[in-house]
């Protein structure tokens, strides 16, 4: 029988009855399967910051000694109540889950207020506490939604177990893959569900290592560590051609196979079909990755494997990232000297923990292409100016756009490209291909975004052009 590690995403877990039905109780038998869940939408974003606007969350408060951060937990926990109330109609289940997440919000708060206390004495900063406190704030999202899954299924009858990874109870301890083996070993999946949390507390700390992207990075590793025969992730729409919400839902197609070549180009734009570290762990132990639609379960949904070759060389998927930084950096004296320029601008961009999605460079100059929150961008900006005060820099907003195949022709994509971007009225800003014939990337201004994913889509996705580019 097929052995499955899934994921189900943070989207989906809001729409809990669609879950229930299309994924838990669709299989004859529920066993021979663990899932990896998220926290229900926008709860991270609470706890942490938003992951798009940068909007502060319970962490971002405190680190800014904002004392509204006591406010955001008590609206934290009625919004987490209101969550239950809306999963369990029996009253008993209700309390049962209203008094675990309380419990966890409550034991949270006093701890941060005992750290603040602390770091009142001048041998104690908040800065040296901040990573830890950021970790365990992380935990409770999916600590909460797993919680509410496994006592759910057990209301069905179902044997699911509560898998908890978070560390909060501290009886788990070493690196991840020690954490995970210690937590499976009792654990029989052909008569027990896991319902696992997507955060681990480990010596090499999630959060710290893989930021945001830390419950694929548990979801692969338990699919490694325990020898799974596929892993599924669960998301809210198909791995398809272009986003839905840009070309139109009737215009897309789901991508159906590929390989990690293309997963990890995906992920460098933010558009993660997997994180390329998980990705990683799936591609070395030959796990084969589906991903589903929540909201279609009869359809199969993109499989993505080590071994998969396409048959004709194709364009599989337009994808893009807006609101992208330019950082251009010029100077007629850089000659010889651009890898230590580049090495020092490396150096601001990992301290101001900004995202870099791509780069470019000739003699006498160096543009990175950056995203990040705007405070965080501006500092870069600034710290940038600072360091090279002889050398012109610019900095303005930006879309990239790749064209990504598992194998293409790059001349062709890019020629086809371009022609099919000026005739919609759009100049390229930059093209960029490489030997590696698996994407070609435009730059066009951020204003035309949506315009260019459109011309882009149209010209590689219509009747006459799915036939292979050659």
């Amino acid at each position: 029988m097929t052995y499955t590690v899934e994921k189900i995403g943070g989207t989906s877990m809001s729409a809990f009855d669609a879950v229930l039905d299309n994924i838990f109780l669709r299989p004859a038998s529920p066993y021979n399967r663990v899932f990896v869940v998220s926290a229900y939408g926008g709860i991270t974003d609470a706890l942490l910051e938003c992951k798009r606007t940068g909007e502060p969350g319970i962490y971002q408060l405190v680190a800014k000694r904002d004392d509204s951060w006591i406010e955001a937990f008590h609206v934290l926990k009625q919004r987490l109540q209101l969550i239950n109330g809306n999963m369990f109609a029996d009253p008993l289940s209700r309390t049962r889950a209203d008094n675990f997440i309380c419990s966890r919000v409550d034991e949270a708060q006093n701890c941060i207020t005992n750290i603040l206390a602390t770091c009142q004495y001048g041998q104690f900063t908040l800065r040296q506490y901040l990573p830890q406190i950021r970790e365990f704030l992380s935990s409770i999202g999916e600590a909460h939604s797993a919680f509410n899954t496994a006592l759910k299924l057990r209301t069905l009858d179902i044997n699911a177990r509560f898998v908890d990874l978070s560390g909060w109870d501290n009886t788990l301890q070493g690196n991840l893959d020690s954490v995970i083996s210690s937590a499976f070993k009792d654990i029989d999946v052909s008569t027990e569900l896991p319902i696992v949390t997507g955060y681990a507390y480990c010596d090499e700390g999630l959060m710290k290592t893989y930021d945001r992207g830390y419950s694929e990075i548990t979801f692969s590793r338990i699919a490694c560590n325990t020898s799974a025969d596929l892993a599924i992730i669960h998301k809210e729409y198909h791995l398809s051609s272009a986003d839905p919400r840009i070309v139109g839902p009737e215009n897309v197609l789901p991508i159906g196979q590929s390989n990690f070549d293309v997963a990890d180009q995906l992920a460098n734009l933010g558009m993660e079909a997997i994180h390329p570290n998980a990705a990683s762990g799936l591609r070395q132990n030959n796990i084969p990755l589906q991903i589903k639609n929540t909201f279609e379960p009869e359809h199969k949904g993109t499989l993505i494997s080590k071994a998969y070759q396409p048959e004709a060389q194709k364009i599989e998927i337009i994808a893009g990232k807006n609101k992208v930084f330019a950082l251009h950096i010029f100077d007629q004296a850089m000659v010889g000297k651009i890898d230590n320029v580049s090495y020092e601008l490396m150096e601001i961009i990992a301290d101001e923990r900004v995202n870099l999605v791509g780069k470019e460079m000739n003699a006498n100059s160096i543009t990175y292409y950056l995203s990040g929150a705007s405070k965080s961008l501006n500092q870069m900006l600034y710290r940038a100016e600072k360091r090279f005060p002889h050398s012109t820099i610019t900095g303005h907003m930006v879309a990239l756009i790749s064209a990504i195949g598992s194998e293409i022709n790059t001349n062709t994509t890019l020629s086809k490209g371009v022609l099919a971007l000026m005739s919609h009225d759009i100049s390229p800003i930059a093209v960029h291909s490489s030997m590696r014939n698996v994407n070609v990337q435009f730059v066009v201004k951020d204003n035309v975004y949506e315009n260019a994913i459109r011309a882009l889509h149209q010209e590689f996705f219509s009747k006459q052009a799915r036939k292979q580019v050659a």
